[in-house]
């Protein structure tokens, strides 16, 4: 059984990372809802830094650009190297 009085140690790197992917998926069922194709949208987002790309369907695109581009991409590019694994 798990001490309920330790200390949790929080990465800061970590709760970026997560708070990147929660972002994503948030904005990936934004536009599956409006049956966009999520990849393509994001990828243009991504490419063009046009938020027209993005959907304002429960406020995807004002969440998406709350984020800095580079920093999605670098957590993308992280995900998928690490999957390769």
């Amino acid at each position: 059984m798990k001490d309920i009085t330790e200390t949790m140690a929080f990465s800061a790197e970590e709760l970026k990372r997560d708070n990147i992917k929660h972002v994503l998926r948030l904005v990936k069922e934004a536009l599956d809802e409006r049956g966009y194709n999520s990849v393509n949208q994001l990828a243009g987002y991504l490419i063009s830094n046009d938020p027209a790309y993005i959907s304002s369907h429960n406020n995807a695109r004002t969440v998406i650009q709350s984020i800095e581009r580079y920093e999605i991409i670098e957590e993308l590019v992280r995900a998928y190297l690490e999957e390769e694994k």
